[in-house]
């Protein structure tokens, strides 16, 4: 996905505004922390993965545990099954 944005001055800074697509594409929200790189005229943006609280959690948290079964395949040796 390709778009074209314009620089614009932001206080001593300066920005770019990013389409919603390209935002809900890659899972970039309002206040995520991005890195910025760049690699010859070239800047790539990361974002940075932020562990949640505990808080953060809980308040996510919808009260139901789900119990998924893992699927470890066929023996590939003498273990015991």
């Amino acid at each position: 996905m390709t778009s074209q944005v314009a620089v614009k001055a932001w206080g001593n800074s300066y920005g770019i505004r990013i389409p919603k697509k390209i935002m809900d594409s890659i899972q970039i929200w309002a206040d995520d922390l991005l890195r910025l790189e760049t690699d010859g005229d070239s800047i790539i943006i990361h974002k940075v993965f932020q562990h949640k609280t505990f808080e953060q959690r809980l308040a996510a948290y919808d009260g139901k545990i789900s119990v998924e079964l893992f699927d470890r395949g066929e023996p590939q040796g003498r273990e015991l099954v």
